[in-house]
């Protein structure tokens, strides 16, 4: 029998070799991330394997899973100790290598296999691992499914299985770049900046967008797993400051940026303007719903009220859905609705067909982004921006909170708006006009300023983010009174990044 898991041990000791660690908070709602070694060790990872060999089983899903891993150090090694699980659980595994994980979603379909675990920290820094997991395509699990892995692995309810196999899958990413190109390239001359933060996906997209008929400047493209000049996040600041800069300085007509893991997109215009992915998302409903008549769209509570607001997507008969955050969340209610798409503020933007797989894919973004663009050929990526109603919105913002806390902190944070209300108490010196409990807190006042406080779904933080359709003072005012109700909670510490 493999051995039941602890949450802690010591490095370099014979029980750190000896004995699996997982660190329980290492479930998380939709996904999961450790700090490899300190939370989570390779047997850690065997056991997480042998877990999810054993969940396909009582979910009644074929044990055939693709598995991939990004650049990191360590990837490689965390892929191999859960291949070595899922096969003890009899689980026949087929490894398509480094990829970005559109590419292990991909071949779900394209090696018709059921499940996914692809290993990947995401955004997260250096020094996180995590996988993402799947076995109903084109959705990954949710909640239910990441309480009950977690409770098989805690628990040591492993079974373990003959039958377990492994093959490689030579050049498949090739397959899938083939599968995104097979369309005609651009007649519009498109100058485009791509940005991967020396991530994993700086292997491919250069290529993928040349191929397209792009001109391509690349922009820390080279592969380097110690990420010398900042997280690929391009929902970081730094990030989106480095593809304004060379948007500008190359004169491109835009720039694109690409996560860590590949399944995200950010966007600077022509002027070196960071457009947030929430803006970008009411851009490409507009450009789609020329196309597409009367579409439904899904957005996270993140998102900006233009969604909502936005005369031009009303005059289109554009339905909107606010939903949680979080890609395995906007993924199924998309598929639940049978949404053109769904977009998130962090990038993440998911295309049902005829444009996608109804997965969660950068690459696919960036296309649907220089698709819109060559539909406009006399307007600039500035100008279609410009066309859309001015508002002021702040990025993601995340005080760190620990894993333990955080979800405690957003609940008694959205008690505290919701008590509020109630009494007639004003937010900021104006009165609440409703809160929004869907996913956190997203509380809104008479003049539309609106501010959200959730968890975080993947790091030790919480997720504050705020907008106005009025000013940027007023966009200024809502943080500042939404960060002095969060310093009620002593577990709240400093943020990552501030407006």
């Amino acid at each position: 029998m493999f051995p039941k898991p602890l949450p802690k041990l010591a490095p370099n000791t014979y029980a750190y070799e000896t004995q699996p660690m997982v660190k329980p908070t290492g479930f998380r709602e939709y996904d999961a991330r450790w700090l490899y070694e300190r939370e989570i060790n390779l047997m850690g990872v065997q056991a997480l394997g042998l877990g999810l060999a054993t969940l396909l089983d009582e979910l009644g899903v074929a044990k055939a899973i693709v598995v991939g891993h990004d650049y990191r150090a360590y990837s490689a090694a965390i892929k191999n100790a859960l291949t070595v699980g899922l096969m003890a659980g009899g689980a026949k595994v087929s490894d398509i290598g480094l990829a970005i994980t559109p590419m292990a979603y991909f071949a779900q379909f394209a090696l018709d296999l059921p499940a996914v675990a692809m290993v990947t920290a995401s955004h997260n820094d250096n020094g996180w691992t995590g996988v993402k997991m799947g076995a109903a395509r084109p959705v990954t699990f949710g909640p239910e499914e990441m309480a009950r892995l977690r409770d098989i692995v805690l628990a040591g309810a492993f079974r373990s299985a003959a039958g377990g196999a492994y093959e490689f899958v030579a050049d498949f990413p090739a397959r899938y770049l083939a599968a995104l190109t097979a369309r005609p390239a651009w007649t519009r001359k498109l100058k485009v900046v791509a940005a991967c933060g020396n991530g994993a996906a700086g292997a491919f997209a250069p290529q993928l967008l040349s191929a397209l008929g792009a001109q391509v400047v690349p922009l820390d493209c080279e592969l380097d797993f110690t990420f010398p000049r900042y997280n690929p996040n391009p929902e970081d600041l730094e990030m989106l400051h480095a593809m304004a800069e060379a948007a500008t300085a190359n004169g491109a007509d835009v720039a694109l940026g690409f996560d860590g893991d590949g399944d995200r997109c950010g966007v600077v215009d022509n002027e070196g303007v960071e457009i947030f992915a929430d803006k970008i998302g009411v851009m490409l409903a507009r450009d789609l719903a020329k196309l597409h008549p009367n579409p439904t769209f899904v957005v996270d509570v993140k998102s900006t009220g233009l969604f909502a607001a936005d005369p031009e997507l009303k005059r289109l008969g554009v339905k909107v859905d606010y939903w949680k955050t979080g890609h395995s969340h906007i993924k199924r209610r998309v598929r639940d609705l049978a949404a053109l798409a769904g977009f998130e503020k962090s990038g993440h933007f998911f295309f049902n067909a005829p444009i996608g797989r109804g997965y969660d894919d950068g690459f696919v973004t960036a296309i649907a982004v220089l698709d819109m663009l060559d539909r406009n050929p006399g307007k600039s990526m500035a100008d279609l921006y410009r066309e859309l109603p001015r508002t002021w919105g702040s990025p993601t913002m995340s005080p760190h909170c620990p894993d333990e806390a955080k979800y405690a902190v957003a609940d008694k944070v959205t008690a505290r708006f919701q008590a509020m209300r109630g009494r007639g108490e004003p937010l900021g010196g104006h009165a609440i006009r409703d809160v929004v409990t869907v996913n956190g807190a997203r509380v809104t006042v008479d003049d539309g300023t609106w501010g959200l406080v959730r968890a975080s779904s993947n790091k030790p933080e919480l997720v504050v983010v705020v907008e106005s359709p009025v000013s940027e003072a007023r966009m200024r005012e809502m943080f500042a009174a939404v960060d002095g109700v969060l310093r009620e909670n002593p577990e709240v510490g400093a943020y990552n990044q501030t407006i």
